[in-house]
């Protein structure tokens, strides 16, 4: 959610630059999801910062700074809105000005405490155009800027955007400009990503880090109640008091800007589909010492408590809890301890039963999302290690656990979680491995079999893009007027079943609903009708043939009612060629691996719905990618 981006340069050479990167940077973070964008400039000279905003897409206001073009500058600040307070529209974007236009913020977050400052401004003569909790924190900075000229007899852009940052309660990332300290670009953070790009003679802000790859690929992250003033040539850091804080964690960015581009693909989640067996194969790179023992990234646990846990709770939403879901069969059944799975909005408001031999996994594409971040903080208040399953190097959900495991998909750009979730089941099974691995619960060589298996998922997965994608597009085509789906599955499959119906409800906007496949006939039954399309992940044969059995007669029975069957099956099962209308084959895995391959067709089925509709895939309505507000 929102998008912010800040720029540095040199204070002797106004230039178009600061537009440059402001707008370049925007577009980089259009996946966040918005509903208006803007851009502030300030330079020598200037009675005033240079404001511009548009409502609707960024192309927008591209098209009206083409028109009328905005003044050289030195430093800028850009941002994408997603509308917490106030409706989308020209007045509510982003940036807002102080009362004599001097200063323009952009911020990310809830202020909580903004009605009750809106109002205490009022009494004081000040009046507001927006309904925007963010022009209260603009109005309010502005009045701090003139109280520290009255007390010192100049400016101070940083020391007033720590008062401000004081002085708000919430969740804020808050970036401000001064046209009288034209030099500099401040920003705070509490509860909100915020990190810095480190440049060479320039220097960048944003709300992450592709904001800023095209230009640098070093950053600094900014942690929890920090303030940074960025020049072109200094970076300071400090606490809301202004303590300085020495040698903050600076990191390389390991992916380019071109990785974030759609490279010839019709869409960034056709690209991010097919990027799926790299995705895996690179959660995998780098896991395994010279003996074959399964290392983690960044291990701040001691084996030894690893040893003692004894239960295991996964807090994730939406497609990061399915992955959980997956992974809570695979664990469970190597290392022989129970897994829970929490909805991390859920977690911490049920009074959950914590100790310090449970291990809390938080699992997040963005490493910012809020109800995941605070569920991660409440274990830790509870004395809980937490390990983190992230997908962005920085974010602040890694930096505030005991370990983490980055999943390294690259960037995911399309608003629908796709390559990051079969990169989240193969982090997960990789933590599972490696906690059998440390109690002792599988065999050295079990452990080697079970990662040859993951090893072998790329190929597998390229098999179903290379082999299916036709029979999919098919498929979409025949079921594009069908109002409504059902998604069946068992053991494994049933998480699987729940991700295909979260795909096509996110991007093809069709009512859809996953059940576990046993509980057909305790209600979902009812809704099948003639022609209702029903999907079933089939478990393969072999192995535990129960499942499959099983799985089958629940096909028969909606079969019988007049339903139209949709399988993911393995392929050559001679039932499912019996009695199914569609069918897209796997190739032959084990039955825990099977996720990683059978979302792949669900993926590209909603993408070709969607498309057929005429949607937008890579930016669903009403969704945003990161959602760091709770």
């Amino acid at each position: 959610m929102c998008g912010i981006v800040g720029y540095a340069g040199q204070i002797d050479t106004a230039c178009g630059k600061p537009l440059e990167v402001c707008l370049q940077g925007l577009q980089r973070l259009e996946y966040r999801g918005y509903d208006s964008a803007g851009v502030a400039l300030s330079a020598p000279g200037m009675e005033q910062v240079a404001v511009r905003k548009k409502a609707g897409r960024l192309k927008n206001l591209i098209e009206d700074v083409e028109r009328n073009p905005m003044p050289a500058a030195t430093v800028g600040i850009g941002h994408t809105r997603w509308a917490t307070n106030g409706e989308p529209s020209d007045v509510n974007a982003h940036p807002h000005a102080s009362q004599d236009g001097k200063v323009a913020i952009i911020h990310n977050g809830i202020i909580e405490n903004a009605s009750q400052l809106r109002l205490d401004l009022m009494a004081e003569g000040y009046r507001f155009a927006s309904a925007t909790d963010t022009e209260v924190a603009a109005k309010l900075l502005g009045k701090i800027v003139d109280k520290i000229i009255a007390e010192d007899g100049a400016p101070d852009l940083f020391k007033a955007v720590r008062r401000l940052a004081r002085m708000l309660q919430g969740a804020f990332t808050i970036l401000a400009t001064d046209c009288r300290q034209p030099g500099i670009v401040v920003g705070a953070r509490h509860d909100s990503p915020l990190v810095v790009g480190l440049g060479e003679g320039e220097n960048f802000l944003g709300s992450d880090v592709a904001a800023f790859v095209a230009y640098t690929k070093r950053a600094m992250e900014i942690d929890q109640d920090q303030a940074v003033c960025v020049s072109a040539n200094e970076v300071t850091v400090t606490d809301f008091d202004g303590n300085v804080v020495a040698n903050p964690k600076t990191f390389t960015i390991d992916w380019d800007a071109s990785a974030a581009e759609k490279g010839g693909w019709d869409s960034f989640m056709d690209k991010e589909i097919h990027e799926d067996p790299a995705a895996v194969q690179r959660t995998l790179l780098g896991r395994f010492d010279d003996s074959g023992a399964i290392e983690l990234d960044e291990v701040r646990i001691d084996e030894h408590d690893f040893k003692a846990i004894d239960k295991i709770i996964v807090v994730a939403c939406g497609t990061a809890s399915y992955a959980g879901q997956v992974a809570k069969y695979a664990i469970e059944h190597w290392v022989r301890i129970p897994v829970e799975i929490e909805l991390a909005h859920e977690f911490r408001y049920r009074d959950p039963i914590l100790n310090a031999r449970t291990l809390v996994v938080a699992i997040s594409q963005s490493g910012e999302t809020m109800d995941t971040l605070m569920a991660l903080r409440h274990a830790r208040e509870q004395g809980s290690k937490v390990l983190a399953i992230c997908n962005t190097q920085g974010a602040t959900i890694p930096r505030e656990s005991d370990a983490v495991l980055y999943t390294h998909a690259g960037p995911e750009v399309a608003v629908a979680s796709t390559k990051a979730f079969v990169a989240q089941i193969t982090a997960a099974y990789l933590l599972g491995l490696y906690l059998a691995q440390v109690k002792g619960t599988m065999f050295r060589d079990e452990i080697r079999q079970q990662v040859d298996s993951l090893k072998d998922m790329p190929r597998k997965i390229q098999w179903v893009l290379d082999t299916q994608t036709a029979a999919v597009e098919q498929a979409a085509e025949r079921m594009a007027n069908a109002q409504s789906f059902l998604f069946l599955g068992r053991h494994v499959g049933y998480p699987v079943a729940l991700e295909g119906a979260l795909k096509l409800k996110e991007i093809a906007y069709t009512f859809t609903e996953g059940f576990a496949a046993g509980e057909l006939k305790h209600g979902p039954i009812a809704l099948v009708d003639a022609g209702e399309p029903v999907v079933f992940i089939v478990p393969p044969e072999r192995g535990r043939s129960v499942l499959h059995t099983k799985v089958i007669s629940g096909i028969e029975e909606v079969k019988a009612r007049g339903a139209t069957i949709i399988a993911v099956a393995e392929e050559g099962d001679k039932d499912v060629q019996r009695y199914a209308d569609v069918v897209f084959w796997r190739p032959a895995c084990p039955t825990l691996m099977s996720p990683l391959v059978d979302v792949v067709p669900l993926q590209l089925f909603a993408m070709n719905m969607a498309k057929i509709k005429g949607y937008d895939v890579d930016k669903p309505r009403n969704l945003a990618k990161s959602v760091t507000v709770e």
